[in-house]
């Protein structure tokens, strides 16, 4: 089942509205997935900085002084801001490796959620509305973000569990459907070095559009590329620190729908997920073609599509 969503904000005035229309989106996708939920939002950033946001269990105790103790183990400056079971620590570009390697030594049990230099990923097992209002979600601001509601037929309700997965720099994936491949695809990306976590197959698919920007690609011509070597069916929506992009299989058994005004383009699995956005009634609404890679991005033209080969 699951409920994905996901906003790319064309008009720079309507970003402090980003996490406020997210959640409404969100909350409205509960019934295709009651378990849990996420948000990843593209906000703010710092220039020559990541920000890690991790996760705990025991937040209380994890974050009492993890800010000035993994700053003394790297030897650099770290800040930190804790939403809930999440905090985001701040800490400068070069030393993302180092203050990974320094967690797992002395917080094992924190768990990273996401890096990069304007995302930020917050979730965690509940219904949709509640795991917002734990985050705060609806004040958030940023540029796009994509959010997913989770009905676990597969696998435990967990937050690992939970969606988006981020594998790589401000690269992002949410996904409703199922992949078959994806056991024998893990196995070669982690021989090839991309940090996978968990046995998710969605975590696999982030994995794998991030080995393909690594090698080259773009967004669009690794989503174009996913539909050639990923076997399943699915739709699989993305968002990297410049872009979003849309994609679902040839087959296209996963509902999808997507609107576009001047000022935004969204999507959602059901028309419902937007009818609460400004100017929908004036949008270009359509249903993503099978096995056609959709793209924005904010350092090229307002918006772009490929035909798959």
């Amino acid at each position: 089942m699951c409920g994905i969503v996901g906003l790319f904000l064309k008009d720079k005035s309507l970003e402090p509205q980003l996490g406020n229309m997210l959640t409404d989106m969100l909350i409205t996708m509960t019934d295709r997935g009651p378990d849990s939920a996420g948000i990843a939002i593209y906000g703010d950033e710092t220039a020559g900085n990541t920000k890690l946001t991790v996760q705990s269990d025991t937040p209380e105790s994890d974050f009492a002084k993890l800010d000035s103790e993994l700053q003394k183990k790297i030897a650099g400056k770290v800040a930190m801001r804790v939403k809930d079971t999440h905090a985001v620590l701040d800490i400068q570009a070069d030393q993302v490796a180092a203050a990974r390697a320094a967690l797992a030594e002395i917080r094992p049990d924190v768990r990273v959620m996401s890096y990069g230099e304007t995302l930020e990923i917050y979730k965690e097992v509940g219904l949709p509305k509640k795991v917002a209002e734990r985050f705060d979600v609806r004040k958030m601001s940023g540029s796009h973000g994509i959010g997913h509601t989770r009905m676990a037929t597969e696998s435990a309700v967990t937050t690992m569990g939970a969606h988006p997965f981020n594998t790589g720099a401000d690269q992002c994936l949410v996904h409703n459907g199922s992949l078959s491949n994806h056991n024998s695809l893990r196995r070669k990306l982690r021989r090839l070095g991309v940090h996978i976590e968990t046995e998710n197959d969605t975590e696999v698919g982030a994995a794998y559009l991030t080995w393909k920007m690594q090698t080259g690609s773009t967004l669009g011509e690794a989503l174009q590329s996913s539909l050639d070597d990923l076997d399943g069916f699915f739709t699989f929506l993305v968002g990297t620190k410049d872009g979003f992009g849309v994609v679902r299989d040839p087959i296209a058994c996963k509902p999808a729908v997507m609107a576009e005004t001047d000022q935004y383009v969204a999507f959602g699995s059901e028309y419902r997920a937007l009818v609460n956005l400004p100017g929908i009634e004036d949008a270009r609404v359509w249903e993503p073609e099978p096995a056609t890679v959709y793209f924005w991005s904010h350092n090229a033209a307002p918006t772009a599509q490929e035909k798959a080969a």
